[in-house]
């Protein structure tokens, strides 16, 4: 069996001004289910969020342009592949071929001007040897 992981310090992502309202997210590696996987963080209505970068439809990467997740009128989440389109409060899928599926979130926080990520079982830091 196999042992429990130790829990992990949470991780900077960026300062809180790298996330402008609406604007264009913070694109940063992370490991999903022991694989090396994107995740990104951006504000909306005032507070961040983060997701996987990974469509529930088909897992390809989101963003149509890097960093950009937002639809021109700013107000969804869209998959440039294939126009998923998700509500970025919570991630749940409003929309477009992901029928009912949410994107996988992260817990986020923000304190002293910093953004940091809460690392789960499931999605941990890339670690170097």
């Amino acid at each position: 069996m196999a042992e429990p992981l130790a829990p992990v310090a949470p991780q900077r992502v960026c300062t809180s001004a790298e996330l402008a309202e609406r604007g264009r997210a913070v694109v940063f590696d992370v490991t999903l289910w022991g694989q090396p996987a994107r995740a990104f963080a951006l504000r909306f209505d005032g507070r961040v969020v983060a997701y996987m970068n990974r469509c529930a439809h088909v897992p390809t990467e989101l963003d149509w342009q890097p960093g950009e997740f937002l639809d021109m009128d700013k107000r969804w989440i869209i998959c440039g592949v294939h126009g998923a389109t998700y509500e970025p409060a919570d991630g749940q899928c409003v929309a477009g071929p992901c029928r009912g599926e949410s994107l996988i979130a992260l817990d986020v926080a923000e304190r002293d001007g910093e953004v940091y990520w809460y690392p789960s079982p499931d999605i941990r830091p890339i670690v170097f040897d």
